[in-house]
């Protein structure tokens, strides 16, 4: 079996990963700041270190400011949902994810004005002009994608955020696809908001995720409730992780995190990037595929989203599956804005991403298999 499925999950998981959801089930099993005896104080104390772990990658100074979510798309509806009001204006990329796309789509029902931003050089780079041209009086926040699940772009986050500081607007940054891959730090790159994910490049179980948001920023919980007492529940991160925590997985999560620092983004980075840089090489030669997004490697992401002329996308990853037991993803990869964008939709595109695990000889079968299976369907 070959998967190149890890812009959607990254597989395998690190063995310690493994080992520390076993442990945190097995041997710890209390519930992180809802008592006093033993098995409580190690759960907090699990969460605290996967927090603190998250910090250190992010070079984020004060850890409190990252909560803990069950995913990226929680993050991402806490932050619209908990800081727009009705007549504000919020800004997004052309190609956000269903997270961001669907729940503006949903606040413009409430009195929200929304703009979607394309480049004006490059309809997949939006730059700092594109957002000066989009700001309004009434701008209450600014959402970029940092990297986009279908293009794979890499947005030049840290200069738009230096430019929208000075006109004091916040920033999110969507940080699902480049949070572990490539060097993300808010307090550096003028990142007021980062929501990310921990299941795909921060090796992270399933149902984990984050949000960092700067001190001096307020964003309502989207969800009441929990044992917090005092100011204690309006104060970070308590105030956004309302409920029982997912310890263990939180606590694979921060496993996740320190194997990521022990490797090094460099290391990871290099290794990614050469088997992206590779397989363009090779799509280019294959008559009738068209890549979507940049061909340079050091523009994107390790994601490759391309279509083969007068092939059915789902067809393909079927055969692919089925005959070569290769995973990939295919399809519209829950984000149709940036498949129009991209001029694709409705039938999407076929999109491969290797990860840290992969080889380069994963990427030639995979090559291999790509013309084979055109050959076939073209007849």
């Amino acid at each position: 079996m070959i998967y190149l499925d890890n812009a959607a999950t990254s597989y395998p998981k690190p063995e310690r990963v493994i080992r520390k959801v076993e442990y945190v089930l097995k041997e710890v099993g209390g519930n992180p700041g809802r008592g006093a005896h033993r098995l409580s104080l190690y759960a907090s104390r699990i969460v605290f270190s996967a927090r603190e772990s998250l910090a250190r990658l992010l070079k984020v100074r004060d850890s409190s400011r990252i909560a803990f979510t069950k995913n990226a798309t929680e993050g991402i509806n806490t932050v619209l949902k908990g800081m727009l009001r009705r007549g504000d204006h919020v800004i997004a990329t052309a190609f956000e994810h269903n997270s961001v796309a669907r729940t503006l789509r949903r606040l413009e029902k409430e009195g929200i004005w929304v703009t979607k931003l394309r480049g004006s050089k490059r309809v997949d780079l939006v730059e700092p002009e594109d957002v000066e041209a989009a700001i309004t009086p009434r701008t209450r926040l600014v959402c970029i994608v940092h990297a986009s699940n279908v293009l794979g772009t890499i947005q030049p986050v840290s200069e738009i955020g230096e430019f929208l500081k000075k006109r004091d607007i916040p920033l999110m940054v969507d940080g699902a696809q480049t949070v572990g891959i490539i060097g993300v730090y808010p307090e550096e790159m003028n990142i007021d908001i980062l929501v990310g994910t921990g299941h795909k490049a921060l090796y992270g179980p399933q149902g984990t995720g984050f949000v960092y948001i700067r001190e001096g920023l307020e964003v309502d919980p989207l969800i009441d409730g929990g044992a917090a007492e005092g100011d204690q529940l309006f104060e970070m991160p308590e105030r956004l992780e309302t409920g029982t925590l997912n310890t263990p997985g939180i606590g694979g999560l921060g496993e996740g995190v320190d194997f990521v620092l022990e490797e090094g983004l460099a290391k990871i980075r290099h290794h990614e990037k050469e088997l992206v840089g590779y397989l363009l090489e090779e799509l280019a030669r294959i008559r009738g595929v068209t890549v979507l997004g940049p061909l340079n490697p050091e523009e994107r992401v390790s994601l490759v989203s391309f279509t083969i002329n007068g092939v059915s996308p789902e067809e393909v990853g079927r055969l692919l599956d089925e005959r070569f037991s290769t995973m990939v993803r295919c399809g519209t990869h829950c984000a149709p804005d940036a498949h129009r964008t991209a001029g694709t939709y409705p039938s999407g595109a076929i999109r491969v991403s290797p990860g840290y695990f992969n080889k380069r000889s994963h990427v030639e079968e995979f090559v291999r298999a790509v013309v084979s299976i055109r050959k076939e369907l073209e007849g």
